[in-house]
């Protein structure tokens, strides 16, 4: 049976996540808050997180930062979880 949430990135009623989606009470936050819709989003942000700031998941510090990123996308906490500054999506083709 599907599991319907109330989506706070779509910020509507939508399926929700399968299981939870990282370790800890951050990772059930974002199971009871979070659709899979939503969770496809941050990946799209987290992509560019790191690509912007040249990190590795396997740094215990950049977890750390990550996880940050997370709690700001999700739920406006912190000063994190915003596209760099000057970063324009879907550009293609370089800086002009």
């Amino acid at each position: 049976m599907t599991r319907m949430i109330q989506c706070v990135v779509l910020k509507v009623e939508a399926e929700g996540l399968d299981k939870p989606p990282h370790p800890g009470e951050l990772g059930m936050r974002i199971y009871e808050n979070v659709s899979q819709e939503g969770w496809k989003k941050w990946l799209e942000r987290l992509t560019t997180i790191i690509n912007e700031n040249g990190l590795t998941t396997a740094d215990e510090k950049a977890i750390e930062l990550i996880e940050k990123h997370m709690l700001g996308f999700f739920f406006g906490e912190g000063d994190y979880g915003q596209l760099p500054a000057g970063f324009q999506q879907g550009g293609g083709g370089g800086k002009k």
